[in-house]
């Protein structure tokens, strides 16, 4: 498995598991699934409630600390530095002595995401930056970065950040993807992480996308994540199957430039 380097230099796994939707009764079992097959990055978040049990594995693994890449997020819901602050401290005491990667969840409180509300919490945001910098440099968070933020939303962290965001985790599949945002990150040294890539499994029930799988005799997840992977990104396939999970890291194959252009410029 290939890493990708953050702009600190830092190494990140270019395919980590995704952990949403997998309670925390369920984590520590998946966690060792995954680390047996070879899996090092993991994704979790606050929302996720799935922490506990996450550090739990991560302590009793057997596998050096540094050897592994966790990543989390401070709860979209947290807009002050204060509250992102207390937030930290306690996913620190869930996940360990530090996390490799902390992102803020979401620019907006779930609940007003998708709403077309104008407000856009950018006081709000520049405020839990500062507590993730905080945690930067003191050591605890080895990375920082976003999540489903927009073009508008990073250009407000960079007025004054003093450390640039390092990654912006947002939603990409064949069928959704934002050309303008993906170029705009990797032109500013930022590492788009794909997460659902496989579209919240909606991929695997497209006679579009399974044309194309069966040209490259693979899978139709296969076939997504090597997509994601080949515009760049890291890739973030969620789930729970120990087979799957194998068979989401055995990509050997390329996709063609051609069919890449086409695949790009698809709409769901």
């Amino acid at each position: 498995m290939k890493d990708v380097k953050l702009l600190n230099g830092k190494k990140m796994p270019e395919i980590g598991l995704g952990t949403w939707l997998i309670d925390n009764d369920t984590i520590y079992r998946v966690f060792m699934d995954a680390l047996k097959l070879g899996y090092t990055h993991f994704d979790s978040a606050q929302d996720y409630f799935n922490e506990e049990n996450l550090g739990k594995a991560i302590k009793e693994c057997g596998v050096p600390r540094e050897s592994l890449f966790i990543t989390s997020k401070v709860a979209s819901h947290h807009k002050s530095y204060e509250a992102a602050k207390k937030s930290i401290q306690i996913s620190l005491e869930k996940l360990g002595d530090y996390i490799d990667c902390m992102l803020i969840h979401c620019p907006k409180p779930w609940k007003e995401y998708h709403l077309n509300g104008k407000y856009n919490y950018f006081q709000e945001n520049k405020q839990v930056w500062k507590a993730l910098e905080e945690f930067y440099y003191a050591g605890k968070l080895k990375s920082i970065g976003v999540s489903n933020f927009s073009i508008a939303d990073i250009k407000n962290l960079l007025e004054d950040c003093r450390v640039k965001p390092m990654v912006n985790q947002i939603p990409v599949w064949i069928g959704n993807t934002d050309r303008e945002l993906i170029k705009y990150c990797q032109n500013e040294g930022i590492i788009v992480q794909a997460y659902s890539p496989i579209a919240h499994g909606r991929a695997l029930k497209s006679s579009f996308i399974k044309g194309y799988a069966d040209k490259y005799g693979v899978s139709i997840s296969q076939f997504c994540l090597k997509y994601t992977l080949q515009l760049g990104l890291v890739t973030l396939p969620k789930t729970t199957n120990a087979d799957h999970m194998k068979e989401n890291l055995e990509l050997n194959f390329k996709i063609s430039e051609e069919d890449m252009k086409v695949l790009t410029i698809y709409k769901e």
